[in-house]
Parts: structure tokens; sequence; C-alpha cells
């Protein structure tokens, strides 16, 4: 089984974007404030968007059950109150939910939080507990800079966050460090602040001692962990500096990276650095890179080919990325497979 575990619902309804952008214009007019309620899709929209697109690629790349959120960039959660933020994360992991339920074989949810900058996290545990318990959500992402890029919120080790982790170690759930839209105009979205935030990320947990606080708490950091394995030297040697223990040790029990990175040499540096029970497969389609590569005639993000072609990986390596290390570290999702004899 290959199981994809970065995919976003980035092909929903047009009637939802519309939805939001009267939910945006309320924040000034509340008279053009819509309810949820006014936002109607029907199960036969859902199918229409998913077949057309995600299952269709998931099809044609021979991948079997995508780990299913909203929209990244759709999260926003710069934009208006915790208010507003909590209905839109509502909305948002419902349609997912939904879509789960329609495909059932094919994708799994899960769940995008109601955060808000200056907000305290732990009031997005009702909607983190809603999605678990409700929807089967097998993991949430977590906005490390609600602020959109400008980053005014404390780093992931403070203890502000706690609240989170200690319902992600009671549910036995991952997150995946994923920021949303910049409105710095110094980040762009895609090809800076996500990377960036993949980066920061990883070295906000190396210079705390966050995992001897949560030893199970589970972080997968997207986009091949940013410059994580590229300078992985110099986190090791910062490591050293600070008297930390050695990565090994300190953060990869903890701390795992997808394979959204998109050509083959930046894969097979992923796989030669990183030890490959710290790597699960991802593509992050229908996403931020859609085109195809004019130097291979095939779509930047068909990531099953660069870990096919990967010279220093064996059969074994390539079951783990695929499928026993999203196992492993969505436990909620072995259990769901296993229920079906999976």
């Amino acid at each position: 089984m290959i199981i994809d575990c970065h995919g976003h619902y980035t092909t929903a309804p047009q009637a939802l974007a519309d939805w939001r952008d009267r939910q945006i214009a309320g924040i000034q007019d509340p008279a053009q404030r819509p309810s949820p309620s006014d936002l109607r899709i029907d199960d036969d929209a859902l199918r229409e968007s998913i077949e057309a697109n995600q299952l269709r690629l998931m099809r044609e790349r021979g991948s079997d059950l995508t780990i299913f959120s909203p929209r990244a960039s759709f999260m926003a959660h710069h934009i208006g109150d915790f208010q507003v933020s909590s209905t839109w994360a509502a909305i948002c992991n419902e349609l997912c939910h939904r879509v789960a339920t329609l495909f059932p074989d094919q994708f799994v949810m899960a769940a995008m939080l109601p955060q808000s900058p200056g907000v305290d996290p732990a009031t997005c545990i009702p909607e983190l507990e809603k999605c678990v318990k409700e929807y089967g959500a097998v993991g949430i992402n977590l906005n490390p800079d609600p602020s959109g890029g400008h980053w005014t919120s404390p780093p992931l080790s403070d203890r502000s966050w706690y609240p989170i982790y200690e319902k992600m170690v009671e549910y036995d759930i991952p997150a995946m460090i994923h920021v949303s839209t910049s409105c710095n105009p110094c980040f762009h979205t895609t090809g800076s602040h996500y990377l960036n935030a993949d980066t920061t990320a990883f070295m906000q947990c190396l210079t705390s001692d966050l995992f001897k606080d949560f030893p199970t708490l589970r972080f997968v950091i997207p986009h091949g962990g940013g410059a994580a394995p590229y300078h992985w030297g110099r986190f090791r040697g910062l490591a050293q500096a600070l008297k930390k223990p050695l990565l090994d040790e300190h953060l990869l029990n903890n701390v795992f990276f997808d394979t959204c990175v998109y050509h083959q040499p930046g894969i097979d540096l992923l796989t030669r650095v990183i030890p490959v029970k710290n790597v699960l497969f991802a593509s992050e389609m229908i996403g931020a890179v859609r085109g195809i590569d004019p130097e291979t005639g095939h779509h930047f993000d068909d990531t099953k080919r660069y870990i096919e072609a990967a010279a220093t990986l064996s059969d074994a390596d390539r079951f783990q990325i695929y499928e026993g290390n999203a196992r492993r570290v969505y436990p909620r999702l072995d259990a769901a497979l296993k229920a079906k004899g999976l």
C-alpha cells in the first residue's frame, strides 16, 4: 500500500471560496456575514471535485490512500478573530470528513485548527476533539505562525502550546507543522514562507527540550523538511555547540520528514541524509507545483517516480517510506486499516 501523508483539499467546489469571500467581507460589514447554513455543497459536487482531480491522479500515479486535510493556504489564520477562524475551520474540516466518508478506501482526514494570532492555542481543543472523536481524524495541521508571515507567536517549545500537545499525546496523533498564506510581501507563500517555516520549526525543536516533556509527541515537517536535510551538518554542529544530544537521540524519535521534494537530486539527498525510518511518502498533489518538468516530461509532484529511482533505497526501505512509517507515525490510521483487514 502507498500512503500519501500530505494531501489538501485544493479542488473544493467554487461555492466554498465564494462563502469565504463573504465571510471576510462580513468582518467589516456584518450585513454581508454569511451563516454556515448558507454554504450548500451536495455530495455530487464533492464527488466531482475529487474524482476528476485527486482520485484520478492517485490512480494514474499508483498511490492508494491520502491523508486529506483542508487547503493550507486557505487556513489564513491571520484573517479576522478566533470566531472567524473557528467557523471557517469547522466548515473546512466537515468537508474533508465528507470526502473521507464518500471515498473511505482512498481518503482519511486530518484536521486544521481554528488558530488566531494572539489567542491561546488551548481554544483550538474543542475542534481538535470533535475531529478526532466524530470525524475520525488521524492527525492535525499545526500552524507555527498564525500571523501569516510576521512570526508574532512564541516558538513551538513555548508552554502556551502545551495544551495542544497534551491532547495530541492523549489521542496519539501527530501534527504536520504547516503554515498558511503569507501576508508579508517579503515571503512568497509556497516558495519561501512554507520552506522557511519548515526550517524554523526544525530549529525550534533543536534548540529546546520539548521532547523530554513529551517523549511520544510526533511532528511531521513537510516539503522534505525545508533546509534541514541539506544543512544537516550545520544542524548537527549547532546541536553540539548548544550542548544538545546527537540529533538521532534528540529529535529523530519525534520528528519526521515527507517527500514533497520535486526533483530526483532532492529526494536522493533526503533519503541519504535522513534515516529511512524518518521519511514518509507524500506528494502534496494537487498543490503548490502542478506543472510538468521539461527535463523529465513528468509532473514535478509525481514523487513516487523519485522514490522508485532512488538508487540507495532497498525494497524494504521503500516499504517503510510508502507504508510502514505512516502506520507507525499515525497509529489511528494503522488501527483503521487493520479494522479493514489491511
